[in-house]
């Protein structure tokens, strides 16, 4: 049966505490003289536009929250969009936000791109993108994902850039610094020791001596999967890495799926821990199929993204309880630069809320005890 390493309480409590106390010193924003009530673009609505390098499970979940915190803050008609059929669906999102009413908006309906992953369509909604910016046919742009921070995060155009659910926006050369975007108009949220808090919460619990974690062999795909962060607590904690490569970029969900179904077959019997990362693969109506592998041999897993992954099966994570507070940050750092804040003065660190979530099925299918001290800090409990 597995065991936590004696006194992980201590270092857990103790690290959700910090986090707690780093997010309440964050979360005020340095240019909060800046208004965040509704106004018009000099009596006309705002223009927005959308760009993503392809359809991810996150990239919706963020739009909704994002229009869920304009809502309360009076920019839009408060209204609840139905979910997508498809999960990972933005652009049918999109579509809804677009017929909600608002005098102060307008979530322009063809200005959405998407590259589906394929780096042709890719250069092509690139060149389209930055042609409208610079001719000012859009007030602001929601630049979806890393792929769009690096696509739109330039001086082609100087329309105010919003980067929103990027993995990490410095390592992946979308802005110079946590501090600075290094562009008056680009703003690109960061939590710069996100996942590095991750893996060592999770060393701390189970104690593992060989990590196992699948990522795609490009600077995008070791961005998503924060092959750097991993790579570098492995250092310091004294762990090996058990590495294997499963493309995604071009490919149709159902192969990439299987590419990293394929990987965990073969490191499931190499390694005592997996570090499930951000990968296109991961289908959560398939969770049962990529994890069945690690089950079988008895493997903890934590999932870089959060608790839904833990819902359907993955052991542990640090949750967010949904999206609703970076929705709010994000809704707010418009609501500002609409009132005449430059997106590169506003704060860009911000850190999800901390809560612990577990799937207490998937610790009994792999004889994990779960401490009293972890239940005690669990916000999230999934059965």
């Amino acid at each position: 049966m597995l065991r936590t390493r004696p006194g992980f309480r201590i270092v857990l409590i103790g690290l959700l505490g910090l986090a707690v106390l780093l997010h309440s010193a964050v979360a005020v924003d340095s240019a909060d003289k800046f208004q965040t009530i509704p106004t018009t673009n000099k009596g006309k609505k705002w223009r927005i536009g959308y760009y993503e390098g392809g359809p991810y499970i996150n990239y919706p979940a963020n739009l909704r929250a994002i229009a869920q915190g304009l809502a309360e803050l009076g920019w839009m008609e408060k209204t609840d969009i139905a979910d997508m059929a498809d999960p990972t669906d933005a652009e049918g999102m999109w579509m809804a936000l677009a017929k909600v009413k608002s005098d102060y908006l307008q979530f322009v309906q063809e200005a959405f791109y998407s590259a589906d992953w394929d780096e042709t369509l890719r250069a092509r909604n690139r060149a389209a993108a930055i042609d409208r910016l610079h001719d000012k046919q859009l007030d602001f742009m929601i630049a979806m994902g890393t792929l769009a921070g690096q696509d739109l995060a330039n001086n082609l155009h100087s329309v105010p850039t919003m980067v929103v659910s990027s993995s990490d926006p410095v390592k992946s050369g979308i802005i110079i610094s946590a501090a600075d975007s290094g562009f008056d108009h680009v703003h690109a949220r960061c939590d710069p020791n996100r996942y590095i808090r991750q893996v060592r919460l999770f060393h701390d619990i189970i104690g593992f001596k060989r990590l196992g974690i699948v990522y795609e062999n490009s600077v995008a795909g070791k961005s998503y999967a924060a092959l750097a962060d991993i790579e570098e607590v492995a250092a310091q904690c004294g762990f090996e890495l058990a590495t294997c490569e499963a493309p995604w970029s071009g490919m149709t969900r159902l192969a990439s799926t299987q590419k990293l179904i394929d990987c965990h077959k073969l490191l499931a019997p190499q390694i005592d821990a997996l570090y499930l990362t951000v990968h296109n693969g991961v289908d959560l109506g398939r969770m049962d199929e990529i994890l069945a592998p690690l089950i079988e041999y008895k493997i903890p897993t934590w999932s870089q993204r959060g608790s839904a992954e833990v819902r359907q099966g993955v052991l542990l994570s640090v949750a967010r309880g949904g999206f609703q507070a970076v929705g709010k940050y994000h809704a707010e750092i418009m609501a500002k630069i609409f009132n005449g804040a430059r997106p590169g003065v506003l704060n860009q660190v911000f850190e999800d809320p901390k809560k612990i979530a577990i799937n207490l099925k998937t610790a009994e299918a792999i004889g994990f005890k779960i401490p009293r001290g972890l239940m005690l800090v669990a916000d999230e409990i999934y059965k």
